[in-house]
């Protein structure tokens, strides 16, 4: 739980423990270079992953001697993945994926300021991902903490307060909605980043979407079931 007042309750924005289940060895084959995948293809590779995470599976090519020597020569990413710094929201480990499979960009409450954005268009225009990926997750403290500006003008020490602040707007919006304000502050938050980068960007990420080549979507993580929903489709 996130303490609006001392440092303590920093710790509480990116989370917890999850409890480890029993896992077979997976099925899932290693993605083809995102040069032969289209936008549909590489969200398929996710869904089908992030079932297999469901069965219990996990992918036996993780990590190897020989997997660290292939892509030392070079990376060929299939998705650009922004998502949360929580510890319980590993997306290598939610599909199923292999070293060098995602170019992820993480942060507490999945914002993207100028770093993040750069690193969004590094992916697109020069590793030629064909897929970005907005998620959030169930009980975000980044967003909890958001969600306690704006109903108890609470304040936060250090830096927290200026990171959380490109959230407030979703939580404004989502005061709208019914239903429990933190679950809709984290969806609105990240439709809020899907819109940007949508529509409010730099031509590096508009046009590949405009002829089709990249799609961004947004999603949410549920921590207890392990499901992703993809909620947010173009």
């Amino acid at each position: 739980m996130l303490s609006p007042t001392g440092a303590a309750g920093a710790a509480a924005i990116v989370g917890g423990g999850a409890s480890a289940s029993a896992q077979a060895p997976s099925l899932l084959k290693p993605a083809p270079p995102a040069s032969e995948l289209t936008p549909d293809t590489a969200l398929q590779l996710l869904r089908e992953g992030n079932e297999a995470f469901l069965r219990g599976e996990q992918t036996s090519v993780l990590t190897s001697a020989q997997r660290r020597l292939d892509i030392a020569k070079g990376q060929t990413p299939f998705a650009a993945y922004v998502t949360c710094s929580d510890s319980r929201v590993p997306p290598e480990l939610l599909f199923g994926r292999r070293l060098g499979e995602l170019f992820i960009i993480r942060n507490a409450g999945n914002t993207v300021d100028t770093v993040a954005l750069g690193s969004i268009e590094y992916a697109v225009a020069e590793l030629k991902v064909p897929l970005v990926v907005v998620m959030g997750h169930e009980s975000c403290g980044a967003v909890k903490a958001a969600t306690q500006v704006v109903t108890d003008n609470a304040e936060f020490p250090g830096s927290i307060g200026p990171m959380i602040e490109p959230i407030v707007p979703a939580v404004l919006a989502a005061r709208r909605e019914e239903g429990d304000l933190l679950d809709n502050s984290v969806r609105a938050n990240v439709r809020r980043v899907v819109k940007q980068l949508r529509q409010h960007t730099d031509p590096i990420l508009l046009e590949p979407q405009r002829s089709g080549a990249l799609k961004v979507v947004g999603a949410y993580y549920d921590l207890d079931q392990g499901k992703v929903d993809f909620f947010d489709l173009p």
